[in-house]
C-alpha cells in the first residue's frame, strides 16, 4: 500500500497543504507538496484533517469516485456505509463514535460509547452501540437498534448525542449489574434520584424490575461492589444509624468514608477485589487512616472475601464495635 496519501494526511501542514507563511499551494503542478496527489485527493486530505480523521460521501458527492479509489488501495477505509477513515484511527472507538454522527444525524450513543464519553472513560468499547428512530443496517463493530429515548436523556458531548449518564447506567446493569450504577454514583455526575427519574422516563422497559432492585440497593450510594456487598449486609441485619460514602472534612481535606456510622464515631473501610493491585490507593488510604484516628474516629477494614465468605463474623464485629 503506498504510504503516500497517509504522509500527506499525517503532517498538518502537508495534509492541510499550507505553506509556513499560510498561503495554500497551487493544487497541481510542480508547486504541489505531495507529488501524486491529484487535486481531489487533496480535497480528500484537507477535509480528514478537519474531521479528525473521517469523511462522509454525502458531505462531498462530487468526490465519490476518488472516495471509492483511495477505499480500493487501502489508503481508506469504510468504518460504515458511506462513512470513511484513515486507516490508522478506523479501528479508534472515538473515530467510530464519530463515524455514527456522519452516517445519521439522529444516531444517539448508547451503553459503553456514552458511558466512555461521559462518566467512565477507562470502560473499554467493543461494539459501539447507537439507537435511531427507524431501522438501519449497521456493520461490523457497531450494534444499531431502534428506540425511542425521550429527550430530556439525551445530552450533546463532544458534539456527538448520546444518553445521559443516569439511563447509560441503567443500560449498562444488563451486562454489568450494579458496577454501573456504582461507577455513575462515584463520578458524582448521577444521583440517586436522577436513577428513579430515570426509570420513571422509560416505565414501560423490559428489565425494569431488576434496575429497580439495583436502585433500591444504591440508596447509600456505594461506589463498587464490595461496597453495595456490605450494603446489602448492613441492611439485610437491620443496621441502622449508617451512611455510605459519607462526607468528612478533616484537616482541610474531605474524606469519604465508605460506610460511617457517625453517632458512634466507627468508620467502615471495604477494600475490594483489586484493592492491593493499587500501591497508590494503599498508601493513601493509610494516610487517611491515621488522620481518622488520630481526631477520635475507630476504624474496622473489611476484605471482599470477608463480607462473601464471613460475613457473619463482619456483621458480629460491627455490633461489637457499635456497643462499647
Amino acid at each position: 500500500m503506498s504510504g503516500r496519501f497517509l504522509d500527506c494526511a499525517q503532517s498538518p501542514r502537508v495534509w492541510l497543504g499550507v505553506h509556513s507563511d499560510g498561503h495554500n499551494p497551487p493544487r497541481s503542478g510542480t508547486g504541489e507538496q505531495c507529488p501524486g496527489m491529484n487535486a481531489n485527493q487533496l480535497d480528500i486530505a484537507r477535509m480528514l484533517r478537519a474531521n479528525d480523521g473521517i469523511i462522509a460521501r454525502r458531505d462531498c458527492p462530487q468526490l465519490q469516485d476518488s472516495l471509492a479509489h483511495l477505499v480500493s488501495t487501502g489508503r481508506l477505509r469504510t468504518v460504515l456505509p458511506g462513512v470513511y477513515a484513515d486507516p490508522s484511527r478506523a479501528e479508534q472507538a472515538l473515530t467510530r463514535m464519530r463515524a455514527t454522527h456522519l452516517w445519521s444525524r439522529d444516531s444517539i450513543l448508547t451503553h459503553e460509547a456514552a458511558a466512555q464519553l461521559t462518566f467512565w472513560p477507562e470502560l473499554p468499547v467493543s461494539d459501539v452501540r447507537i439507537a435511531l428512530g427507524s431501522r438501519r443496517q449497521g456493520c461490523a463493530g457497531f450494534a444499531v437498534s431502534r428506540r425511542r429515548i425521550p429527550p430530556e436523556l439525551i445530552m450533546t458531548k463532544s458534539g456527538l448525542r448520546c444518553t445521559v449518564p443516569s439511563l447509560t447506567a441503567l443500560d449498562l446493569c444488563t451486562s454489568l449489574g450494579g458496577e454501573a450504577i456504582d461507577e455513575a454514583l462515584r463520578s458524582r455526575q448521577v444521583r440517586v434520584a436522577d436513577l428513579y427519574e430515570t426509570i420513571a422516563l422509560t416505565r414501560k422497559r423490559r428489565g425494569n424490575s431488576d434496575r429497580r432492585l439495583l436502585i433500591l440497593e444504591s440508596r447509600e450510594q456505594p461506589w463498587s461492589a464490595a461496597e453495595r456487598e456490605g450494603h446489602r449486609l448492613l441492611h439485610g441485619d437491620g443496621l441502622r444509624g449508617w451512611t455510605g460514602n459519607y462526607p468528612l472534612p478533616l484537616l482541610g481535606i474531605v474524606y469519604y468514608l465508605d460506610i460511617a456510622f457517625p453517632a458512634a464515631n466507627l468508620a467502615i473501610e471495604i477494600d475490594g477485589r483489586a484493592y492491593h493491585d493499587n500501591a497508590t490507593t494503599f498508601e493513601s488510604d493509610r494516610w487517611r487512616q491515621n488522620d481518622l484516628v488520630l481526631t477520635g474516629w475507630r476504624v474496622l477494614r473489611f476484605t471482599w472475601r470477608m463480607l462473601t465468605e464471613q460475613p457473619q463474623i463482619v456483621l458480629a464485629t460491627i455490633r461489637r464495635a457499635l456497643a462499647v
